[in-house]
């Protein structure tokens, strides 16, 4: 099955390039959706096939820039992008990418790059799922006890508090409809590209959640904003990286591939979800993650390739049934209209 397998030059191994068409146009998908390049899935996937963590790291960042480009025009056109907000972010992503490139050099070098970088993941996803669902359990809690907002009953509402925050300049950010001060959303970017860089995220898997619960943009501003900011961040840390000669040109193509396509049903399903339908999908995902990288670790290659690349698929089906149904509703809504 020779065919089944295509020669990546720069990492010098073979690999299986159906799992790299499936991850791009799963996760093309999922990142659309979710606001995020998807990264925390690919990443960890392209490891599990077989690439060296630094290049699946490096590769990972030039997929991300590329698919995140296509989904934020898409978001654009709802009206879903921030773009003040974004802006602002940008430097300091930029700052703590660079910070985290330069500690995956140095663990290289020692020869422990691969487990700490999988630990690093594990506890990360653990907590971030941790907080998804407790935010959705809270969320549901206040509903029943009638504890209900001028945006619904919600979960967690750190948001409320550091808004508050009176250190200037303060600024307002109309598409997102608050106001904050600069530092909040400085200091956010910078913590989220530290580990942008190490884990070779675009940020999205943490900064999408943190502007949620700690800046307090709308779900689906929030998508559409994290994406443009991945998009950035992406398009920095595929330099740093190509600098450093980890980036597998050949494979970023054949994902973007299906990334393009995948990015545009990603994107339209956000018209129909509700905010915490888009929050529990992504727990889901990001336990399951987690789950495969532990696996892997200890040495279960084949189980954690089949639960990443299945929970990808699953999730997908997931978007686009979501998609469909949703069309298929507004398009049977206007007939009736005009009859």
């Amino acid at each position: 099955m020779e065919w089944l397998t295509m020669y990546m030059p720069i990492a010098g191994i073979h690999i299986f390039w159906p799992g790299l068409v499936l991850i791009g146009f799963s996760v093309g998908t999922i990142g659309g959706f979710f606001g995020m390049g998807g990264a925390w899935m690919v990443t960890p996937g392209l490891n599990i096939l077989g690439f060296p963590m630094a290049f699946a790291i490096g590769t990972d960042m030039a997929h991300i820039a590329g698919k995140s480009m296509i989904s934020t025009f898409r978001h654009s056109k709802f009206g879903n992008v921030d773009y003040k907000l974004g802006l602002i972010m940008v430097l300091g992503t930029m700052l703590g990418i660079e910070v985290g490139a330069q500690l995956v050099m140095y663990l290289e070098k020692l020869g422990s790059v691969e487990s700490v970088v999988r630990y690093a993941y594990v506890v990360l996803l653990a907590l971030i799922a941790t907080l998804v669902f407790y935010d959705y359990y809270k969320a549901t809690q206040n509903k029943k006890a009638g504890d209900v907002g001028e945006h619904g009953a919600e979960g967690i509402t750190w948001y409320k508090t550091l808004q508050k925050l009176n250190l200037p300049p303060m600024i307002h950010f109309k598409t997102s409809g608050f106001t904050c001060s600069l530092w909040l959303p400085m200091g956010i970017s910078f913590l989220t590209g530290i580990l942008a860089g190490f884990l070779g995220i675009g940020g999205g898997l943490i900064r999408m959640p943190a502007l949620v619960y700690l800046i307090g943009c709308p779900t689906h501003v929030a998508v559409g904003t994290d994406l443009f900011e991945v998009m950035i961040s992406g398009l920095y840390g595929a330099f740093t990286y190509s600098l450093k000669g980890r980036i597998e040109i050949i494979a970023v193509l054949v994902m973007l591939t299906g990334a393009a396509i995948g990015a545009q049903i990603g994107t339209i399903a956000t018209k129909y979800a509700k905010g915490y339908g888009i929050r529990i999908a992504f727990g889901i995902a990001v336990l399951c993650c987690m789950l495969s990288i532990i696996l892997k670790q200890f040495g279960y290659k084949d189980m954690a390739a089949v639960l990443i690349l299945g929970t990808i698929g699953i999730i997908c089906l997931y978007i686009i049934k979501i998609m469909a149904v949703g069309a298929f509703e507004e398009l049977r809504d206007k007939k009736a209209a005009n009859a």
